[in-house]
């Protein structure tokens, strides 16, 4: 039985239902069920009548397969199948890193411009591979749904591990990139006078040629020059993104499974959102177990067992059945142990758990399934 008093549980549907609400981002580690809780979350705000759009990160596909979809791109994508008498709808869609980079590149900069930097190449492995690039993307993307006023609720499914806050970090890394000595020498010639082209400068250039090579470097410095008058814009927005994301309409819930690692990364990311102000409204811990549930304890389970087994066959089934449901209430217990751990240590934090279901959420029904898990006690 626990020791400790139960958190208080987080009013999921008071959460979606409130106009207020206008962003839900789920994070947490890998292999925790962001994917399906962010979609079941989107799925049931939705059949209540919501205008909603479920944004996801991960590049795994479950999201498209549960939701009825064959692919999912970088453009939002009705979801059919769902109960709209209430007036609400659902669209998904998966970012595309590289697609969003050329969209923001062509919103910003002239026909002209645009078209010479996407054709460098130093901009093609950029927008494509550099590290930060997608947690930048990811702010760029929720930045232009919010601003487009389609949807009155935006759910977020984020890559996996700590690298799903990463995307907190964007504004600094980028004014960091953009303020940098590095950027301002490669930018020196491009922009302007020939006293900038010291020996030092010299110096760094025949160094660099000789481990890039000239032709990187050239399409490094080409680039930059034409970039150059976008980056004011990129961190404005980025900049506005981070507020959004700190606004009342903002909420993230945390998601863990009840496993040792996974809830130590849920404390860290508890005390990250709490550094940087965001909004948290909770802790779900999925595929949870309830060691009360059968009325039989381990304890009595194990006790009986052994006299079962010795028997005749239906004995011996009922002394299987019986390993089976003691070892699943020991499973049980140290679950709840882990969650009042992380109780005791973070009072303030509500939760909500979800129980483990039989069989792998891969349609609308399983996703309503988890949806009223996560909506509480009698939630329809």
């Amino acid at each position: 039985m626990s020791s400790h008093p139960q958190p208080d549980r987080i009013d999921i549907d008071g959460l979606l239902a409130d106009p207020a609400t206008e962003i839900v981002v789920c994070c947490g580690s890998g292999g925790v069920g962001k994917t399906t809780t962010a979609a079941a979350l989107a799925l049931r705000a939705a059949e209540r009548g919501r205008t909603v759009c479920v944004l996801t990160i991960d590049p795994a596909r479950r999201l498209a397969q549960s939701l009825g979809l064959l692919e999912l791109d970088n453009t939002p994508r009705p979801v059919v199948g769902i109960d709209d008498s209430a007036g609400g709808s659902l669209d998904a869609m998966m970012l595309d890193m590289k697609t969003t980079f050329d969209e923001v590149v062509e919103a910003h900069a002239s026909p002209e411009k645009a078209a010479e930097i996407l054709a460098n190449p130093f901009y093609v492995a950029l927008s494509s591979s550099f590290a930060g690039t997608q947690e930048y993307m990811a702010m760029e993307k929720l930045g232009q749904l919010h601003a487009q006023g389609r949807w009155d609720l935006i759910v977020v499914d984020t890559p996996p591990s700590r690298s799903a806050l990463d995307f907190l970090d964007a504004p600094e890394r980028l004014s960091s990139l953009l303020d940098g000595r590095f950027i301002k020498l490669l930018l020196a010639p491009a922009r302007g006078p020939a006293k900038l082209l010291s020996a030092g400068f010299g110096i760094v250039t025949s160094a660099l040629n000789k481990v890039l090579g000239a032709q990187v470097l050239t399409d490094m410095q080409t680039f930059i020059a034409a970039f150059d008058t976008l980056f004011g814009g990129f961190r404005q927005r980025a900049e506005a993104t981070f507020s959004l994301l700190q606004a009342r309409g903002t909420a993230f819930l945390v998601i863990a499974a009840p496993e040792p690692a996974a809830m130590r990364e849920a404390a860290y990311f508890v005390e990250r959102l709490a550094a940087d102000d965001m909004p948290l409204a909770g802790l779900v811990v999925n595929r949870t177990h309830d060691e009360n549930a059968a009325g039989v304890s381990a304890a009595d389970a194990e006790s009986a067992s052994p006299r079962l087994a010795g028997g005749n066959a239906a004995q011996r089934r009922t002394a299987e059945l019986l390993d089976v449901h003691a070892e699943r209430m020991r499973l049980a217990e140290r679950e709840n142990r882990l969650r009042e751990r992380f109780t005791a240590a973070h009072r303030n934090v509500e939760v909500v758990p979800v129980p483990a279901l039989d069989t792998d959420v891969h349609d609308l029904d399983g996703l309503r399934s988890i949806g009223g898990f996560l909506g509480g006690p009698g939630a329809g």
